[in-house]
Formats: C-alpha cells, structure tokens, sequence
C-alpha cells in the first residue's frame, strides 16, 4: 500500500482499538469501512456535528475528504481487497456540487419514491461489491430518507502454508466439551509467535501470512482479559508500539496465553520448530453506529431538531441510520472478510510408531478459547478487518451410505 501516511494509519488503527472496547463478543468489524464515510461528512458538516466528527477522526474537517481519499486510493491498492463507495440521494435533493464532486467519480445515483426498488438496488450493489459475503445494504431507506452514503470492501488472501485438518476437543475452558474444526500446522518459522505485556496483562500473538501482502494475527490474552483489551493490544502489536519477545528466543516453560516451548522426542534432529492448533471459524455481525454515537462523532449530527449538514445540501439534514453488516472466514487454506456500512441521512435540521531417538525443541501456540483476530496490510500495517471468536466451527459430522439418522 502506498500513498497513505503513516499518520493516518494511526487514527484509523486507533479507531479500531477504541471500538473493540465498546463492542460486545463475538464480533467482526472494520474501522476502515467507517472512516472514509466520517471524512466526508465531517467535510460538509458544520457547527458541533463537524467539530464531534473531526475529533473521532483525528483529522482537521478542513482535510477530513482529503484524508477520506487518501485512505479509498490506498484501500485500492491493497492486493486482494476490493473498495467501492456509493451515494445515493432522493430524486428532490439537490447536492452541492462543490461537496459531490469531492467524491470518488461513478459513485452517484438517484432513488425516487418507490423504495422496493431502490432498495433492492442497494442491496444489490453490497451483494455485488462483497462478492456476494455481504448479502444486502445495513440501512432500510423509509420515506424519510434523503440521502445514503456506503462504503464496502471485501478482502481475501490465501495461506502461504495451508493447514491441516484434524478435530480439536479442549479439555478446559468455555469450549471444553465440544469437538471443533481444529486446524494444524508445523513450521521451522518459531518467530512468527511471541508474547507481549501490558498493563492488563500477557497477549500471545501468531502471524498468520498470506499470499498478496495481507496478513491475519491471531492474539490470546490471559482468561481475565476483555476482547477489547486483547484486541487493543492487537493493534500495538500490529503497530509494532508494544515490543514482542519471539518464539525463538524463549525459555522452556509455558510461556503466555496458550504458549509453550518444550522438548519433544524426534526421530531425527530437527530445528526449532514452531506447532500451531487453532479453529476454523465464521463470524457475522450487525453493528448500530448510532449507538455508540460518540465513538464515531455521531452524537450532534443524529439530533434531527437541527440542520447540520449545509456543505451537503441546502435542505436541512441529520443522520437518522449508521449501521455496519461484516462478516470474517478464517479456514483450512486462507481468510475472507467483508463489510458494508451506510450511512442514512434524513430531515433534521492428524503406520507403525516410529522409533524416536532425539528430541527437538518445539515452540507450541494453542488457540482453544475466545481469542481475536486483525487482517493487516503488511506494508502500511493498516488494520482492516478485525473481531473476536467465540463460537468457533464444529467438527464436520461424517456421514456413510445406509447410516441410520440420530434417533430412528
């Protein structure tokens, strides 16, 4: 990725730190699908709504679009992950060109008042552009409706080594008891797991690389942690601002959340080795911006008594709906993610045992209880896409020809 400063990386990484502390668990989500459309609107913003969205963006309103397009070229040049934005406004509002024309071309449309059609139209476009992950818009127009600003990205990458398939039963913890999807694999590449401290404690933190430049971190805090706290320390692992103590450089002993380096018999001498076990897993989830109207500089432009908008249109505007539908595959041969968001604007103002002769030193990272998840360009370490797993994918059940159904 280039043409995107490490500054704004920075704001956008941070609001991805801050949300995962106001989200709940079990969740994907994507501060990069949110904070282009923030820009523009704090661009065409006035009074307290523009000065609540410029503080949530960390960007002066009088660059807030600049950095919106900055951030959508960039997001463009992202090996894998596909970008588009989208505006849409009622037949009867007119739109300040100078405002419209900061937009990104080919992103304009029209809706009338036959709202099934034009919502079969937007669901449409966040099909399409999703490549089908993200089935429909996260906003329902109403009569109300003015105006919609979206954005959709859609990422995939592939797993430079693949795992290996083989059933995970953990023996304590909230999964205890149930046989998941478990995914497995060796590599001498020990580095690519370390550990790291924070005032809430020990996060563990394994690279998982992909194939275009994209990579997937998986990150295990201690039982006590809260998503939010692991996460957030998931991005200053990512940011490189919290130091990591590699794989390869750590005592014997179990060592942090899910890690242990330790002896294992070999039948010939081996490197240092580094043995992974982690879940398949899918996560989908709805996001209601407004409610956490603050976090997004949201709180002024949502009062309807008032007009905040007149860069926008003349017609007196607020924010009736901001909402986020996305969605994360992490599987045996890589990961897909997905996200929509919208904004609506009304009036307002695993033979024989081998013989084993040599032990070889293994570093062990076990992912069997919630942990988290951030897709990262590699380049920028711009966080994409991240979340938190809680229901991780059953173990496939076999079935054989002639098999008797449960309970005939």
């Amino acid at each position: 990725m280039s043409k995107v400063t490490a500054e704004t990386v920075r704001r956008v990484n941070g609001l991805t730190a801050r949300w995962a502390h106001a989200l709940p668990e079990g969740t994907a989500f994507s501060a990069p699908g949110v904070w282009p459309l923030l820009g523009f609107l704090a661009d065409g913003a006035a009074g307290p709504a523009r000065a609540e969205l410029a503080e949530a963006l960390g960007v002066p309103a009088d660059h807030a679009a600049g950095a919106a397009r900055e951030l959508l070229v960039a997001l463009a040049e992202v090996p894998g992950l596909d970008t588009a934005l989208g505006l849409w406004t009622h037949q009867g509002l007119a739109l300040r060109e100078e405002w419209r024309s900061g937009l990104p071309a080919g992103t304009y449309g029209v809706f009338g008042d036959d709202l099934v059609t034009a919502q079969e139209r937007l669901d449409a476009w966040a099909a399409e552009r999703t490549g089908g992950l993200v089935e429909r818009m996260p906003v329902t127009l109403t009569r109300d409706a003015r105006m919609v600003l979206a954005g959709a990205l859609a990422l995939r990458t592939t797993w430079r080594q693949p795992f290996g398939e083989q059933p995970l039963r953990p023996d304590a913890g909230p999964w205890q008891g149930r046989t998941l999807r478990g995914l497995h694999r060796r590599s001498p590449r020990p580095d690519r797991v370390g550990v790291t401290g924070t005032p809430d404690g020990f996060v563990t933190a394994l690279t998982v690389p992909g194939d275009n430049g994209v990579d997937v971190h998986l990150v295990l805090g201690e039982e006590r942690m809260t998503p939010g706290q692991v996460l957030a320390a998931g991005v200053g692992i990512v940011e490189r601002a919290l130091p990591l103590s590699a794989g390869g450089a750590l005592p014997h002993g179990h060592v942090g959340p899910g890690l242990y380096v330790e002896q294992q018999p070999a039948v010939a001498p081996a490197p240092l080795t580094l043995d992974v076990r982690t879940v398949a897993y899918e996560v989908r989830a709805d996001h209601d911006l407004l409610a956490l109207a603050p976090l997004f500089g949201l709180t002024a432009a949502a009062d309807a008594r008032h007009a905040h908008f007149p860069g926008i249109s003349d017609y007196p505007l607020a924010i009736g709906a901001a909402r986020q539908s996305a969605l994360a595959q992490f599987g045996p041969l890589g990961f897909r993610a997905a996200a929509v968001t919208a904004v609506a604007a009304e009036p307002g103002g695993i033979p024989a045992p081998p013989q084993y002769r040599y032990e070889s030193t293994v570093v062990r990272a076990v992912f069997d209880r919630p942990f988290g998840f951030l897709a990262v360009d590699r380049e920028s370490r711009l966080v994409l896409v991240a979340g938190w797993v809680t229901d991780p994918a059953p173990e496939p059940v076999m079935s054989f020809p002639g098999a008797v159904p449960p309970g005939l």
